[in-house]
């Protein structure tokens, strides 16, 4: 039997492999998300994240280099607050010498180019570890808007690239866009958590910030008001355009594996900057399956980062993006 057409010419050797290879994965691509913490010279292990710390604003600087050096131009930054200055207004969120602020400014001082991109929401300033003001037992989506738009003239004025509301409140991107215009930090891009979902792979990030709803009387246990239904898929759709409309600047989709399929569909229907993240619990799993020998490290990280980027996400957003970089260099 003659066969005229048979694929595996095309997979001989490496050399034709990377030939015809569709999708290639490089450090232009990757945002490391950082933990930031009060004190100095301090850096604390993360139990559930092997390999990633919480650190002083002077070590974090010192890791921004490193990550500068290695090719990784952006960061994304969250504060873990003191348990003192946690109320359910989040006014530590728009404190100008707050953590968060102080942290911006060191890093843009010493590595300039660095692209800076800091969380806007308000669990980690929250007593109840939610996204918004808790008005009645509720989340209240307006009282909320204003405090996270405070929040991002506050970051922009501390220096912030890009702000990254992550919180969910319906129409928080126009009102931030707004706030942003009329002080006139118009350069300042939104990066916006368009679709989050409310997933159970968030858990070693909440340890990690202690930001993790609180068990309180009537209070909501958990995300599910605001965050997306996983079960859903058109809806993210609708965030999405919703977004767009209200001046996105880029679209995050978050968790990554396990959504790849939203990640696939919404590439296909905007022209926006797509950024997905890889988030906590696919980075522990990921870990603890090499600590017990059933993964080699190197090779799963490289696979799973790529076929985000195969899904159609511009910007991945991993907190394997430093071994991930070491690994491209080699």
């Amino acid at each position: 039997m003659i066969l005229f057409s048979r694929n595996r010419r095309l997979r001989t050797n490496e050399s034709i492999r990377s030939l015809i290879r569709e999708t290639r994965l490089s450090t232009d691509d990757l945002v490391m998300p950082m933990f930031i913490i009060e004190g100095k010279n301090k850096k604390e292990t993360i139990p559930s994240m092997p390999y990633i710390f919480r650190r002083s604003i002077d070590l974090a600087v010192e890791e921004c280099k490193e990550l500068y050096h290695l090719g990784i131009k952006a960061v994304n930054l969250y504060t873990k607050v003191p348990e003192e200055l946690k109320d359910n207004t989040g006014k530590e969120g728009w404190n100008r010498d707050g953590l968060m602020q102080r942290a911006i400014k060191s890093i843009k001082d010493s590595v300039p180019d660095m692209v800076v991109m800091p969380d806007i929401a308000l669990d980690p300033y929250s007593i109840f570890g939610h996204d918004g003001i808790i008005k009645n037992g509720k989340i209240d989506n307006d009282s909320t808007n204003i405090v996270l738009a405070k929040m991002a003239v506050s970051l922009a004025e501390a220096g912030a690239d890009i702000v990254a509301p992550s919180d969910m409140m319906d129409g928080r991107v126009g009102i931030i866009r707004e706030a942003l215009e009329k002080n006139h930090y118009t350069e300042v891009g939104i990066l916006s958590y368009s679709a989050k979902y409310a997933s159970s792979f968030y858990g070693p990030f909440r340890s990690a910030l202690d930001s993790a709803p609180k068990e309180i009387n009537d209070i909501p246990r958990d995300k599910k008001t605001y965050q997306m239904d996983y079960h859903n898929s058109r809806e993210a759709l609708t965030e999405v355009y919703r977004d767009v409309e209200e001046g996105a600047d880029i679209i995050m989709i978050k968790p990554g594996l396990p959504y790849l399929d939203i990640v696939s569909k919404v590439r296909e229907v905007i022209d926006l900057p797509l950024g997905v993240y890889n988030v906590s619990g696919e980075y522990a799993m990921l870990k603890a399956a090499v600590q017990n020998g059933w993964l080699d490290n190197d090779l799963a990280i490289i696979e799973s980062l790529t076929c985000i980027k195969r899904a159609g996400g511009d910007i991945i957003f991993t907190y394997a993006a430093k071994e991930a970089a070491l690994l491209l260099d080699n």
